[in-house]
């Protein structure tokens, strides 16, 4: 989970923003406000190198998969709201992940 608690207003429209982005090439459409949104996601900060990038993924993704909110309660609509907020926030991870790793992460970067 975030560490900012806003993260969810423009949840639906930051999925569908970050995903059409990663989808997009090149990446002429990207803004700041976009690398900012998925650093923000991954809790990270610049400099980003693509180990770090690649752990904060597998963090994030361990704390939102949505297998960990089968137990969370015995209340089958929480534990739904629960379960799809997961769902978005797994698919958020995921765009943010690929958005940065095509724009701050060199593809022809030395072996290191």
């Amino acid at each position: 989970p975030c560490r900012n608690g806003h993260i969810a207003l423009s949840l639906a429209w930051t999925i569908d923003r970050l995903t059409s982005l990663r989808q997009t090439r090149p990446m002429s459409d990207v803004t700041q406000k976009d690398v900012d949104r998925a650093l923000e996601v991954l809790e990270l900060t610049l400099p980003v190198t693509s180990e770090t990038l690649a752990r904060a993924r597998r963090v994030s993704l361990y704390n939102w998969d949505p297998a960990r909110y089968a137990n969370l309660t015995n209340n089958p609509k929480q534990y739904t709201q629960a379960y799809k907020k997961a769902e978005e926030m797994t698919k958020l991870v995921e765009a943010s992940y690929a958005l940065l790793m095509a724009v701050l992460v060199p593809d022809d970067a030395p072996p290191g």
